[in-house]
This record gives C-alpha cells, sequence and structure tokens, in this order.
C-alpha cells in the first residue's frame, strides 16, 4: 500500500454529474480520497452519509471530497442520488484507481475501507483505515484537516 508523503497516483474518471475528474486537476488543493467496498451496504451507506453530511465544513477546511468503489458508474450514479450526495463519487468496475492505490481485498476483489489525505503538492498526507468504525473516517479526517491547516502545513514546508 502507499505510505505517507508517496505521490498520490493521479486517475481520470468521471463522476456522477457527468463531469471529468482527475487527481491532477485537483492540484493545488487538498483532496479526501476514500475507498469503500460497496454502494447500497449499511455500513458504506453510513460512511457516506457521514461524508454527505459534513461536505460543506470539509469544503470550509479547504478539502474536496470524492469517493471510489467498484461498483459501475450507473450504481455510484443510483446510489448518489438516493443518498443525495452531491460530491464526486467513481465507480471503479475495472479496478484501476483501486489497484493504483493498492487498496482491493484479494479474494473479495472489492475495497477496503481507506481514506487518503493528499495535499496540494499531489503527495499523500495522512491514510486512515478502519473496516468496521466507518465513523472513524470522517472523525479522524476532521481532526486531521482540523489540527494541520494548508497554511500551517505548506508554510512550514517552503
Amino acid at each position: 500500500m502507499l505510505a505517507i508523503g508517496d505521490l498520490a497516483p493521479d486517475f481520470s474518471a468521471t463522476d456522477c454529474h457527468g463531469a471529468p475528474l482527475s487527481l491532477s486537476a485537483l492540484r493545488g488543493r487538498r483532496v479526501v480520497l476514500f475507498f469503500f467496498p460497496k454502494a447500497f451496504t449499511l455500513g458504506c451507506t453510513i460512511e457516506n452519509r457521514a461524508f454527505r453530511d459534513n461536505h460543506h465544513r470539509l469544503q470550509e477546511l479547504g478539502a474536496e471530497l470524492v469517493g471510489v468503489s467498484v461498483d459501475t458508474q450507473r450504481t455510484q450514479c443510483a446510489f448518489a442520488e438516493k443518498e443525495d450526495i452531491h460530491f464526486s463519487l467513481l465507480g471503479d468496475p475495472d479496478r484501476v484507481i483501486s489497484r493504483a492505490y493498492d487498496v482491493l481485498w484479494p479474494v473479495l476483489r472489492v475495497d477496503r475501507r481507506v481514506t487518503f489525505i493528499i495535499g496540494p503538492d499531489g503527495r499523500i498526507e495522512d491514510i486512515i483505515r478502519h473496516e468496521v468504525r466507518v465513523y472513524r473516517h470522517l472523525d479522524d479526517v476532521l481532526r486531521y484537516l482540523e489540527s494541520t491547516p494548508l497554511s500551517v502545513a505548506y508554510d512550514t514546508a517552503a
């Protein structure tokens, strides 16, 4: 799996709003990229709702939010519509993004529940892993973003 400090692999996809999305196009902004196993399952629904309900807060903290699972784009879009999700959800049925981030369960071939916080420079700032405690992803993301504002993280690195 990738490590803190690594350059996050670039990817290109189309989100549920029909907008093209690539990690390189988000350079200059902090990105919260979270992987989840399967749309419409209980744990993934809880996790996505938590991110949905805090999307505005994440934006206030300077982060773009992107969710990925191995579902088809059609399934992701149906999930986004049902759950009123307005951040980018990406379907990755060919597992290209999931392989690049090394988050696939070997036998099940679904994504592990992993969240990457990627800095404006494209490097991984933090990695959060909680398979069962789905709320911990949002809690840990908020804790990280609140304790490491962009001005602090990048003024000291300059």
